[in-house]
């Protein structure tokens, strides 16, 4: 049974989001990017265009469920409010569409494609390359996306 997942990296800065489908245990690569938001944009406006940009990911790939890495703590509380934010808007477009959302540990991500929690940006992106020969990758942020959509692939039972 084929199913669609959306890797989801939310950001206020830059969110990243990759498409997959998985056939077992194949995966291949159906789309990615990202979306960039400007600082000098006011806050509610660039939350707004991250709801919308994922809601149209949504409806024009039609995913079975999502993917996200769950919150983590920064050590400025200013930048942890700012993920959250981007988050709500990112899982609201999810809820809003119906669309269920797993949610993973970072180090499980990082761990399930690299085989270490403490890979860093490059070694995840690096491993994407391999699991999704061909595909083209809009940036860091996509290749995070993409990440937790194959983690997802392997860690959630199949339905």
């Amino acid at each position: 049974m084929s199913r669609i997942i959306l890797g989801l990296d939310p950001s206020l800065t830059c969110t990243g989001w990759g498409v997959i489908r998985a056939d077992g245990t194949r995966l291949s690569h159906v789309a990615n990017g990202q979306f960039p938001t400007s600082p000098k944009t006011p806050m509610a406006q660039r939350l707004a265009e991250l709801h919308a940009g994922i809601a149209a990911v949504i409806a024009a790939h039609r995913p079975d469920r999502a993917a996200c890495e769950e919150v983590f703590v920064n050590e400025n509380p200013r930048s942890t409010l700012k993920l959250a934010q981007a988050r709500g808007a990112v899982l609201t477009a999810c809820g809003g569409a119906g669309l269920p959302v797993n949610e993973h540990a970072a180090r499980l991500v990082k761990k399930a494609i690299v085989g270490t929690g403490g890979a860093d940006k490059k070694q995840v992106a690096a491993m994407v390359k391999v699991l999704l020969p061909g595909a083209t990758i809009a940036g860091a942020d996509a290749a995070d996306a993409l990440a937790a959509a194959i983690a997802d692939a392997h860690l959630t039972p199949r339905y």
